[in-house]
């Protein structure tokens, strides 16, 4: 069988040659899948609709409900006043430790969303928070990352700030 001769490349440009395939291959794999603006849209509103659930449960003194928007993995992370705290397990102990029972949970409010649909099953959501009880309240600001995970969309890291 004959075959066209193959001349090698300079060594010189082969280090050229080889970081040009592995960025056209980084590229073309991180190249996000565009959606339409409605399925943005609807996107972002199932996200919402998950926060307001987070608020309705936190303010029925639900805990676990609350956490039902997280991601049910040891991968999970949490990262408040300078600490970051890994799994769902120890995020919901950290919950029920900083507020303990229905009273000292009080009533969440959250506001300002701000969605980003990154992809088909990737977003981030920025907003406030606000809880008050008896002795007070405390606010400040979060950033969510989320995932689409079986249809469903999660909370895999959250970082939230306190205006204290």
């Amino acid at each position: 069988m004959w075959r066209p001769e193959v001349k090698e490349f300079p060594q010189m440009i082969r280090p050229f040659l080889a970081g040009a395939v592995l960025l056209l291959a980084a590229a073309c794999a991180s190249t996000p899948v565009a959606l339409l603006p409605q399925q943005e849209a609807a996107e972002a509103a199932t996200i919402t609709a998950l926060l307001q659930a987070q608020d309705a449960s936190w303010n029925a003194g639900d805990i676990e409900g609350f956490m039902n928007g997280y991601w049910p993995s040891g991968e999970l992370r949490f990262a408040s006043g300078g600490n970051v705290v890994r799994g769902y397990e120890a995020t919901l102990a950290r919950y029920k430790l900083r507020y303990p029972g229905r009273e000292g949970m009080g009533q969440l409010s959250t506001s300002g969303y701000e969605i980003d649909i990154l992809s088909e099953d990737a977003a981030i959501a920025h907003g406030s928070w606000k809880v008050t009880t008896a002795e007070g309240s405390s606010d400040g600001l979060y950033t969510l990352v989320l995932r689409k995970m079986d249809g469903q969309w999660l909370i895999v890291s959250d970082t939230t700030t306190s205006s204290e």
